[in-house]
């Protein structure tokens, strides 16, 4: 989508997720997010293995365990949030780089004591352990999981009201979705083009969450918390290597006049 976007072959990326938004905007690229498009704070996560009895009351038994991490990844971000949030220092844990895919495999084999990650593999992964944070609960220290509507600033500025209306569509299906009353019309084709089954696409999509208008624009995202959350992603993908540097503060980033501007129509 970045590439798209620099090349001018696509003016509005829906739903692109923040890591790659972060990577470009650090590198440079004049890009900005107008719309939260989907959170899924449930569809990614850290899951404990069953055996060791592991909850939230006593995360400190994690010293000295052996935890697959995504590395340079959001789920990387929420793993390093997870634990300095309970007090774990990660340096006393085996940390190893591995893709979900690979880390529900070793998890369920019983070859770690924690796993990260999300979509498919997570799935697979809490069938053999326990989360130790909800993401409700996750949301609430500031570790969010969220795709974006993006585009370049240039074409932002250049058409307001265009994209205002782009964001006011996507609010009203949004909202049919919801209250319900777009769900029956909605999930066959969501299916299809996902190339799932409706049972398999309602429970993916029953772990997301899609922001009213309202709620995009208060301190819980556009506010002030997507801001800080793409710092802290951005300091860890330089810490990891996989960006050179990160932008002091990514709130030039942020473009909240067009979702604004949905209230009004």
């Amino acid at each position: 989508m970045s590439a798209a976007m620099a090349s001018g072959d696509v003016q509005i990326s829906l739903s692109q997720g923040v890591p790659p938004f972060v990577v470009a905007t650090s590198a440079g690229q004049d890009l900005q997010m107008v719309d939260i498009a989907v959170s899924y704070s449930e569809n990614d996560n850290c899951v404990v293995n069953a055996s060791l009895d592991i909850t939230k009351d006593n995360v400190k038994e994690l010293k000295g365990k052996k935890a697959a991490v995504p590395i340079g990844t959001a789920a990387h971000y929420g793993f390093l949030k997870q634990m300095e949030h309970f007090g774990v220092d990660v340096s006393t844990m085996n940390i190893v780089d591995m893709a979900p895919p690979d880390g529900a495999a070793a998890f369920a084999l019983g070859n770690l004591d924690m796993a990260c990650g999300w979509g498919g593999s997570l799935r697979r992964m809490t069938e053999y352990g326990n989360v130790l944070l909800t993401g409700a609960e996750k949301e609430a220290l500031g570790i969010l999981v969220f795709d974006v509507t993006s585009a370049p600033a240039s074409f932002v500025a250049e058409n307001p009201e265009l994209v205002a209306k782009f964001l006011a569509v996507t609010a009203e299906a949004n909202a049919a979705w919801n209250d319900g009353s777009g769900v029956a019309e909605m999930l066959p084709v969501i299916a299809n083009d996902a190339g799932m089954d409706e049972d398999a696409t309602a429970q993916t999509m029953a772990t997301f969450v899609f922001p009213s208008v309202e709620a995009q624009l208060s301190d819980a995202w556009f506010g002030g918390t997507a801001a800080t959350y793409m710092k802290g992603v951005a300091d860890v993908f330089v810490e990891s290597g996989s960006i050179d540097s990160a932008l002091d503060s990514y709130a030039g980033t942020i473009n909240t006049g067009p979702l604004a501007a949905v209230n009004d129509m």
